[in-house]
């Protein structure tokens, strides 16, 4: 039997690892030919990733994890002005010891190497996967619909020269059914300290590849995923949706997530509607009254994850929200004790299997869509950053299956979501027959026939398999033109071993 090895390139950060980790541990699942070399990149100002790394290492020895030489970070000042530049610089300074990591460490070893799959902010390795003559596939961790935008901003930018201005007209865009307002767009296409020519590059660049992955399903996204077609893309497989049903708990919330399961225990069947922003997602003390007194009118059951921004300067996780009394309007508390519970971090993929739980305000990150979608929750619609108004615009325009709060919200912006806005949100979320909810049970059922044998992502992720196998390069002759520099990296590679 034909074995091969495949390496991953996640962008560092625990939620791009998390994603990476949980389709190597797919893919493995379905095929034991591969194995997998997963390099981590430190984040630039997060703690590191190893407890996660740790965990995986620990449960499945076909993964091991070589942990790569710390560089220096782009300014920290870049940050704040563009987060997408500043990754893809950060990532950028990698090159060199990624190409080292996989010439000293997978080539020399005895199994071909079948390819590199690089993570959507990655796209530099792909030029690594050239100079080392082995195939590259980018993991796209968001949507085919905004896999389409990306593949149409160099088109774009070719005619047009600048980024995107709020008093731009609608854009046709061919993975999107309907046109899109510039209020829609990721803030990177209005942003004009590099944001948006980074993600320029990122799109020139994964036309390069020799296939692109989607966590999605062709039942979901059928017109994005039509759209591809005889431009020049890569093959696209969409393996989807990929969910973790177990939901790990962070050190030391497994009291809070006993006591939150046990509240839903108590509650009506398809009664409560389940706020959840994210782990980065945030609200200061104005937005938090507000919210509170749309859903006390609301008249509705709710869990509600509330998290203010962090104290720092920006980088760090939300924290949990401290005396409510003082934040929430007077007497909130009291007047909906018993319909109501207000908590800080939630498990979000055990809540939304919850038979109490009947509707979702969400800020539309992908993984947040899906598994809404899986369990057959719909959603009230909420973006906050990166695609998410993209996500969001989709969910509601493209496809029907979200009722829409905001699309064009962002994070940052000073906009004050009111409680009139947030009360007629959730009563449309949480009728019982509505349009909306019926789309929503349909396509929870496709999603679930589509990753079981013979279902559209079963067949994908095959398909996927029988190419990497097939485009399987032999290491020995990639090493004759590289300048091999053994003791320099073997001194600095930390090298996680297998159990």
């Amino acid at each position: 039997m034909k074995r091969a090895e495949l390496v991953f390139i996640p962008t560092p950060g625990m939620g791009h690892l998390a994603s990476t980790l949980a389709f190597a541990k797919h893919l493995l699942d379905r095929d034991d030919r591969f194995s997998i070399t997963v390099l981590v990149m430190n984040p630039a100002f997060a703690p590191t990733n190893h407890s996660l790394v740790q965990f995986i290492a620990a449960s499945d020895t076909r993964v091991r994890f070589i942990h790569l030489p710390q560089v220096d970070p782009p300014p920290k000042e870049l940050f704040f002005k563009s987060v997408e530049k500043f990754i893809t610089e950060y990532v950028e300074n990698y090159r060199s010891h990624v190409k080292e990591a996989i010439i000293n460490h997978v080539l020399s070893a005895s199994l071909p190497l079948a390819g590199l799959v690089v993570d959507l902010f990655c796209s530099s390795m792909i030029d690594v996967a050239h100079e080392l003559g082995v195939p590259s596939y980018v993991f796209f961790t968001a949507n085919a619909a905004f896999f389409g935008f990306m593949l149409y901003l160099p088109t774009r930018h070719d005619q047009v020269g600048i980024e995107f201005r709020e008093t731009d007209p609608e854009s046709v865009i061919p993975s999107y059914v309907n046109p899109v307002p510039p209020g829609a767009l990721s803030s990177f296409a209005l942003n004009k300290e590099g944001g948006y020519i980074c993600n320029v590059n990122h799109g020139r660049k994964y036309k390069e590849a020799d296939g692109i992955i989607i966590n999605t399903f062709s039942e979901l996204e059928s017109h994005a995923a039509s759209s591809f077609f005889n431009d020049g893309t890569p093959p696209v497989y969409t393996v989807g949706p990929m969910i973790d049903l177990k939901g790990k708990a962070p050190s030391g919330d497994n009291q809070a997530k006993h006591e939150i399961m046990k509240w839903l225990d108590d509650q009506p069947p398809s009664s409560v509607v389940f706020l959840c922003f994210g782990s980065r997602g945030s609200f200061g003390e104005p937005q938090l009254k507000e919210t509170a007194l749309g859903l006390e009118r609301s008249g509705h059951r709710f869990l509600w994850s509330a998290r203010l921004p962090s104290r720092d300067d920006g980088l760090a996780k939300p924290t949990d929200a401290e005396n409510l009394e003082e934040i929430l309007p007077p007497g909130f508390l009291e007047r909906t004790r018993g319909i109501g519970m207000i908590c800080g971090w939630a498990p979000q993929v055990e809540v939304l299997a919850h038979k109490a739980i009947g509707g979702f305000v969400s800020h539309c990150g992908w993984n947040s869509i899906l598994e809404s979608l899986w369990h057959g929750v719909p959603i009230a619609t909420w973006p906050l950053y990166a695609e998410q108004q993209t996500n969001a615009f989709q969910m509601v325009r493209d496809l029907g299956l979200a009722v829409e709060l905001k699309i064009n919200y962002r994070l940052g912006s000073g906009v004050l979501v009111m409680a009139e806005e947030i009360e007629n949100a959730v009563k449309c979320l949480m009728e019982a027959d509505s349009e909306v909810r019926k789309r929503v049970k349909e396509m929870s059922e496709k999603s679930r026939q589509a990753v079981i044998e013979g279902g559209s992502s079963y067949a994908s992720l095959g398909r996927l398999i029988e190419a990497m196998i097939a485009n399987v390069t032999v290491p020995a002759r990639n090493l004759t033109a590289i300048d091999i520099r053994h003791n320099s990296v073997n001194s600095q590679l930390r090298l996680h071993p297998q159990n």
